[in-house]
């Protein structure tokens, strides 16, 4: 096995607590949205969507947790938005053409799938230069 196989990977305890946290906010607003309560379904986007700015942000040493990261608040922004839009009954609205309400969700779908293609084609093929932080807490320590 590679040397770089074997490393340990570790991340600090406030951000796996947030994580977690994300995880149970994100299932309280899709339970909401799939029981059709709107209130707590709204109530539940916001601290969702900031968790997953929290972690985004505080992964930025990280190519890849901070690719992946700022792809999952794309997916909550648009699955926010396609749920307030059910609620509010103007998912099926047609806006032009064939183009409904919902279908403006696909902008942030595909954000986060363009966030995603530039870290698998270019960051991880090396066409861009990475930083040589890998490991959380190694830019402090003077690894």
């Amino acid at each position: 096995m590679a040397q770089s196989e074997n490393r340990v990977y570790t991340i600090p305890l406030r951000l796996r607590r947030i994580e977690n946290l994300h995880i149970v906010l994100w299932l309280f607003k899709d339970i909401s949205w799939c029981l059709l309560w709107k209130e707590l379904g709204i109530a539940m986007f916001l601290p969702t969507l900031v968790a997953a700015v929290y972690m985004a942000w505080n992964t930025k040493v990280n190519p890849a947790d901070f690719h992946h990261n700022l792809a999952v608040v794309c997916w909550i922004t648009a699955n926010g938005y396609w749920m307030i839009t059910e609620f509010f009954g103007f998912d099926e609205t047609p806006v032009l053409s064939w183009i409904e309400g919902k279908h403006f969700a696909l902008i942030p779908f595909l954000l986060g799938i363009g966030i995603l293609a530039r870290y698998y084609l270019y960051e991880k093929t090396g066409k861009i230069k990475k930083p040589q932080i890998s490991v959380w807490g190694e830019a402090e320590k003077g690894v």
